[in-house]
């Protein structure tokens, strides 16, 4: 892909040049979300169908997956959410540094814990399993900032994990 002209995007991702997703890339602006890669950052990502998720600062929610029960729920006038997670401020912090990670293959968990008025302490509580890979070549780790290397990218998954709850 890389010799026929396109730009690498994220982890499994190429575009033209030109495109919108490598021109998010080259400004650091590269979002994701549960749906894959975007330039798109919008707070609210809203899903209309059977089965369709939806992303709120507050949380996710996730329709009927059934298309008779969405349909009746919908013609009853009431809203055909099946089931919901709230967010914790944990879960947004975490969800910054997966983001920043899955995006820019780096992230400084000190100034990512800062921005949302947080203890670093917990992400840095990833430091030993960080080492480890760092060990094997596939970050580089100073004690606070995570630097995805081109061993590292494919297994960039590992590495964010280390921060899913």
């Amino acid at each position: 892909m890389l010799a026929a002209g396109y730009v690498a995007v994220g982890l499994d991702h190429y575009a033209l040049p030109g495109d919108s997703m490598a021109t998010a890339t080259a400004a650091g602006q590269l979002r994701r979300n549960f749906q894959g890669y975007t330039t798109d950052g919008a707070a609210a990502l809203l899903g209309l169908g059977a089965s369709s998720i939806s992303a709120l600062p507050q949380g996710y929610t996730q329709n009927m997956p059934g298309v008779p029960s969405w349909r009746d729920a919908i013609r009853a006038g009431t809203l055909p959410t099946a089931r919901g997670i709230t967010l914790t401020a944990d879960d947004r912090l975490r969800r910054a540094v997966i983001e920043q990670l899955m995006c820019g293959l780096e992230v400084d968990l000190v100034a990512v814990a800062t921005a949302y008025q947080a203890d670093p302490a917990p992400l840095l509580a990833a430091g030993p399993d960080l080492a480890a890979q760092a060990r094997d070549g596939l970050i580089e780790w100073d004690g606070r900032r995570i630097r995805v290397t081109a061993l590292g990218k494919p297994f960039m998954r590992a590495t964010a994990a280390l921060f899913d709850r």
